[in-house]
């Protein structure tokens, strides 16, 4: 079959489509099925109208519109509508219900059901999007709410099929009134590699080889930040030689909360913030760290997310101490690849955290069989040769 991806957004900076849609495509191509990816550049407008082929898979960014946002949604999302159509596609799989791409894809559907002979259009959902998700996280405009959180309901409905990332979201779609025969689970996966040396990157930040490092890889909104406040005081206090690497930024400045904490608190000689890390430089950065935590707190937009970080974070060789929320307990067996916590009982992290930082055996262990277990069940070629079926039939259907 020949497939569009239709991305929500460039290939830089951000993490989706290079840690779900790009392997996904070369995987189906081992398939037999030819993929294009077509996308809005606007987060790396420098790509504005240009083609690169990334892993063996073409990517064509589309030339970007005017600067005015109510212009630039209705001529980029007809140029998006214009590019999917010219690769004569059998199938276009959108990525996120929302933005410049889902109207592309709107406008696909409503002219299928004039008769139009156009390509069917299968969704793919990584999160909430609409109220109680990420609607209520992101700093849009009211009026941008109401239309993604319509958008969100409508290609619900209205697509062919539907690949959600997330028990979570598998049960939203089910709610929406998506049929159980038209929803594949689809999470985040792994594909095998080398993992990353983490002995270079402490000593560029200045961090024994023998210092306990427990790792937080995060955007921060995943958690109250008083918690981890509470949590790394607590821990500095029982394992005083500790250091805390930081991987991540946050969207309101929590980082700045979280060094105003360690100030207080006493444990800001302990706080190492390496903030936004180049995704060639993750590896080595996460297998920086003994132990990492993954705090999650128990809410829709976590409930329904599919944490690729967790995934980054178990195939770095990291021995995790996380929220038992969602889909975490999907990627961590707990006592055998992990450690889960009830979201609420910072105390019960700071306690498990703290056995690992003293036994360096049992994390290796952990870390060993997380690793192993991702490695097992949440393969991308798996997955694709899943969803490979799943296209057959809904498309044919």
């Amino acid at each position: 079959m020949n497939i569009v991806f239709l991305a929500p957004f460039g290939i830089r900076p951000k993490g989706t489509v290079i840690a779900r849609i790009l392997p996904l495509a070369i995987e189906l191509q081992q398939f037999g099925h030819r993929v294009t990816i077509v996308a809005p550049p606007y987060t790396n407008p420098e790509d504005s109208g240009k083609e690169e082929v990334v892993g063996g898979v073409l990517l064509r960014n589309v030339a970007l519109g005017p600067r005015s946002k109510t212009t630039s949604a209705l001529v980029l999302s007809w140029r998006l509508f214009r590019a999917v159509l010219k690769v004569r596609p059998d199938a276009v799989h959108l990525f996120k219900p929302k933005g410049y791409s889902g109207f592309a894809a709107m406008l696909l559907l409503v002219l299928r059901r004039l008769g139009f002979r156009l390509p069917p259009v299968i969704l793919d959902s990584d999160d909430w999007e609409g109220d109680g998700g990420m609607n209520d996280l992101l700093d849009y405009s009211s009026l941008e709410k109401r239309v993604f959180a319509f958008q969100e309901t409508w290609l619900l409905r209205n697509s062919c099929a539907v690949t959600v990332a997330s028990r979570g979201l598998e049960a939203k779609a089910g709610e929406t009134g998506v049929s159980r025969e038209r929803i594949l689970y689809l999470p985040n996966c792994v594909t095998a590699a080398p993992g990353g040396s983490g002995a270079g990157v402490r000593e560029r930040l200045g961090i024994g080889l023998e210092a306990p490092v427990v790792l937080l890889y995060t955007r921060f909104f995943e958690f109250e930040q008083g918690m981890l406040h509470r949590v790394f005081g607590e821990i500095w206090h029982q394992v005083p030689a500790v250091r805390f690497l930081v991987v991540g930024k946050g969207r309101r400045g929590e980082e700045n909360e979280l060094l105003s904490a360690a100030r207080i608190n006493g444990f800001a000689d302990a706080l190492v913030m390496a903030g936004w890390v180049e995704p060639g430089e993750l590896p080595g950065y996460l297998a920086a760290g003994d132990v990492a935590v993954y705090p999650f707190a128990d809410t829709l937009v976590n409930r329904c997310k599919c944490p690729a970080k967790l995934t980054e974070l178990l195939m770095a060789g990291a021995a995790v101490v996380g929220s038992r929320v969602g889909q975490v307990p999907e990627y961590v067996k707990d006592g055998v690849s992990g450690i889960l916590c009830d979201p609420d009982d910072w105390e019960s992290m700071v306690v498990r955290t703290v056995e690992l930082l003293r036994d360096r055996e049992r994390r290796q262990m952990l870390g060993r069989s997380g690793r192993q277990y991702l490695l097992s069940h949440f393969r991308w070629h798996d997955h694709a040769g899943q969803l490979d079926r799943f296209y057959r039939e809904n498309v044919k259907r």
